[in-house]
């Protein structure tokens, strides 16, 4: 790549065109989303995927900083860490899928969210309700306390980091995502430090003037922006409470409709001195979820996710300790499902994940899945269908369980792969596809075998059935 197809702003930062192709034709860049003091990024389309998403790369300046190698090993780093905080798939943290170099270029490519921060959300909407506000904490905390498990902080839990995504077509659907894991990483060069437009008003003092890394930091920005979502206000800024006497204002006094409890979980969340908050994001959650017990909060939001994740109380029964909630980002109810396969119902629950799936991706009318709707298809609900059908047939029947064979026999989306593929999973016998009726529906079946929802798929109008072309597709996803 020539420096002659390069944009440079007024900032110094680089950007590519739009409409440029770059890594050999692999991505195709459709517009500069911004950046900061370390790097940019861009909104770009897989064109092999037809896929949307992120290019993060480094910009004009911290490639002309002396220690710019430095921060290229930070920048490896920063893809290190995301890869290991996104390894388990969680819903509710940004994807890492490939890190790349392109003519001395450092790229790191990450999932796309549609739609707005929670900065621009409230900009936009004004300040949110109690229960909208907190159900999104409640999901980016319980992303920390994962990313937490493995010795990372986050450091800049601030609106603008925290993504919403949202089906227009369905109620109280947005989810919110965790981005930016740049300051866990200590990208910025001093000498290129430049924070967005004021997130020292969501920071602790002792992170600011000391460096301090700890998971109070995180439970301080955090509270820091529940505040701004509930009051459409920033906090005060902590340097002010601590040496210029400002006082912090209460939540409630700017919404005086806004519980006590809540009021009192965001103050403590925020308090000026560290050893006064919760000492960890696990605590201010418990604190948070306590403000309103008998709540459609605490009994839709927090719980389903916290025994999802196995973050239940050690205290409980073995049954509710392994019993799986039924998390879905379109408010689906998978009981039927989860009911057919723990009664061992392989083919009515093979026929149920079907239904399910035309369901949640909104082609019951055409009764089968193209390639957008498999790409679009919510990685919460994929999640969950995945997991129950791993938990009932202990381990032998799945999505996660096709795609580590799918991996085995090359993990290529073409014909010679879903061969391989129909082969080891018994689909796939004298050289004929089996139709879905000659499928063994029992436990005695190849592993991998089910679900086997999308074996038929069709192409340019024709109805292709036996060989498994949506399927690998789906697998090929790198959230599955």
């Amino acid at each position: 790549m020539s420096q002659s197809t390069l944009a440079i702003n007024k900032s110094g930062r680089m950007f590519w065109q739009d409409g440029q192709l770059i890594y050999n034709g692999k991505y195709k860049i459709e517009k500069y989303l911004g950046g900061g003091g370390f790097a940019v990024t861009y909104q770009a389309m897989h064109t092999k995927l037809n896929r949307r998403v992120v290019i993060k790369t480094p910009n004009i300046s911290v490639q002309r900083d002396p220690n710019y190698l430095k921060y290229v090993k930070r920048f490896k780093k920063e893809a290190e860490m995301l890869a290991m905080c996104c390894q388990d798939s969680h819903p509710h943290i940004v994807q890492v899928f490939d890190f790349f170099e392109e003519d001395g270029y450092y790229c790191l490519e990450m999932q796309y969210i549609a739609g707005q921060s929670l900065w621009e959300y409230v900009q936009g909407q004004g300040a949110l309700p109690e229960t909208e506000a907190v159900k999104y904490i409640c999901q980016i905390g319980l992303a920390l306390v994962e990313v937490h498990k493995k010795r990372v902080f986050h450091l800049d839990v601030t609106p603008p980091n925290i993504m919403l995504n949202f089906d227009p077509g369905i109620p109280n659907s947005g989810k919110a995502v965790l981005i930016d894991f740049g300051i866990a990483g200590d990208m910025s060069p001093p000498s290129t430090l430049s924070r967005s437009f004021g997130n020292k008003a969501f920071a602790p003092y002792e992170l600011i003037h000391k460096g301090i890394r700890h998971p109070t930091v995180d439970v301080y920005c955090l509270a820091g922006s529940l505040y701004y979502a509930i009051t459409g206000q920033r906090p005060t800024n902590s340097f002010n409470r601590k040496y210029g006497q400002e006082k912090l204002v209460p939540p409630k006094q700017l919404v005086p409709t806004l519980s006590n409890a809540v009021n009192q979980a965001i103050l403590q969340g925020i308090a000026l001195e560290a050893k006064d908050r919760p000492q960890t994001m696990q605590e201010w959650l418990n604190l948070l979820s306590s403000s309103q017990p008998e709540s459609n909060l605490t009994k839709m939001i927090l719980a389903p996710m916290q025994k999802w994740l196995n973050l239940v109380p050690s205290s409980q029964a073995e049954s509710n300790l392994t019993k799986i909630i039924l998390p879905s980002d379109v408010g689906l109810d998978y009981q039927n499902l989860e009911n057919l396969l723990k009664k061992g119902k392989w083919k009515a629950a093979d026929e149920e994940t079907t239904r399910v799936m035309f369901k949640v991706a909104k082609r019951e009318q055409q009764g089968w899945l193209d390639y957008k709707s498999i790409e679009n298809f919510p990685c919460t609900d994929l999640r969950t269908i995945d997991q129950l059908w791993v938990k009932y047939s202990n381990g032998h029947f799945g999505f996660s369980v096709q795609k580590r064979i799918w991996l085995e026999c090359g993990g290529k989306v073409d014909y010679e792969t879903e061969c391989h593929l129909g082969n080891r999973m018994g689909w796939l016998k004298a050289s004929r596809w089996l139709s879905k009726d000659e499928y063994n529906y029992s436990r005695y079946a190849l592993q991998g075998h089910l679900p086997a929802f999308s074996r038929g798929t069709f192409i340019d109008g024709y109805r292709v059935s036996g060989y498994p072309h949506t399927l690998v597709h789906l697998l090929s996803r790198p959230d599955l």
